[in-house]
């Protein structure tokens, strides 16, 4: 695979999920096209005393896009997913991946606000945040984040997801630019991507 030109026309996806989050990821990917113009990042909530997770060989089978464990460097590339990997803050700094021990956030790390206002802060109207099942509210600050630096939310439609609260604290927060089922996310990512299918700064729809 060709590494992707960091320059202005880079966009990266951050997805963050937790409790039922599996799932929606494996139709996610399903549903992401072949030339889907984004490099994407996902955090999954997990047990700190789980087993090794098989997650990037579940979504690497589960669609058409390679997925991957995220080290440390890592140049971002468009088509690629990048998985979070244990233990670690999954962040972007000049366009590679960076694992970071930081504190944990939420009960968490990875943290998917963390993730999410690193790709805030470094593609600002090029990201996409994208919160799926889980509960609690970990992510909406980081969606909220995406949001006021021109970037695009879009929440997991809540009764598509196995566990709801997640995207519905996104929705009553008001960060939510979009909302899909999980397997219609890829189409609309391709909409966002042609530049023809921008929401308006309103409610989610």
């Amino acid at each position: 695979m060709a590494a992707t030109d960091l320059g202005a026309h880079q966009r990266v996806v951050a997805v963050g999920a937790s409790a039922g989050g599996v799932g929606a990821l494996i139709r996610l990917a399903a549903g992401l096209p072949r030339d889907l113009g984004y490099a994407v990042m996902v955090v999954l909530h997990r047990p700190t005393k789980a087993p090794p997770s098989q997650l990037a060989r579940i979504l690497d089978r589960a669609g058409p896009l390679p997925a991957v464990w995220a080290a440390h460097g890592d140049l971002l590339e468009t088509g690629v997913i990048y998985v979070a990997v244990p233990n670690r803050h999954l962040l972007v700094s000049n366009g590679r991946v960076v694992l970071s021990d930081g504190p944990i956030e939420h009960r968490h790390r990875p943290a998917i606000n963390a993730l999410f206002r690193s790709v805030a802060l470094a593609y600002r109207e090029r990201a996409v945040g994208v919160l799926m099942s889980g509960v609690l509210d970990d992510g909406v600050a980081g969606l909220a984040a995406i949001r006021a630096r021109g970037g695009i939310a879009i929440i997991q439609t809540p009764h598509d997801a196995q566990f709801p609260d997640l995207p519905l604290h996104a929705l009553r927060a008001g960060v939510a630019h979009h909302q899909a089922a999980a397997s219609d996310v890829g189409w609309l990512l391709r909409q966002l991507a042609a530049r023809a299918a921008y929401p308006p700064d309103g409610c989610a729809r």
